[in-house]
């Protein structure tokens, strides 16, 4: 099992910036795919953005795609998303995840709230 603890949430005026963090502990050495997600109020959790840790390929949401950077620091086991001009619409609870087989997700971290203002 892996633990996930995510970090770097915060409020934000609209075209604002934010870089959420995801430290990863624990059977490191399984992942495969570490992926962001988010969960507005009322609505379903959706994907943002995923890395395929071992082959390098990153994967966004269409609504995400040329303003979220998702990387990863392979000796810190952490995993980042880069937000930039963000929109109110990018608000809710932001979780961090983590698979063994793309693109299915066994570990989940707490989730840390993004707030964007118009």
């Amino acid at each position: 099992q892996v633990q996930l603890v995510e970090s770097g949430g915060g409020l934000v005026q609209a075209g604002g910036s934010l870089r959420l963090s995801c430290a990863a502990s624990g059977r490191t050495s399984n992942i495969y795919v570490m992926g962001w997600f988010r969960q507005a109020p009322g609505k379903e959790r959706e994907f943002v953005a995923a890395s395929r840790w071992t082959i390098g390929v990153t994967v966004y949401a269409d609504s995400v795609k040329g303003r979220f950077t998702i990387s990863r620091d392979g000796a810190k086991n952490t995993v980042y998303l880069q937000m930039n001009s963000l929109k109110p619409a990018d608000t809710g609870v932001y979780y961090c995840a983590a698979g063994r087989i793309y693109p299915k997700y066994d570990d989940w971290g707490q989730g840390t709230q993004v707030t964007v203002s118009s």
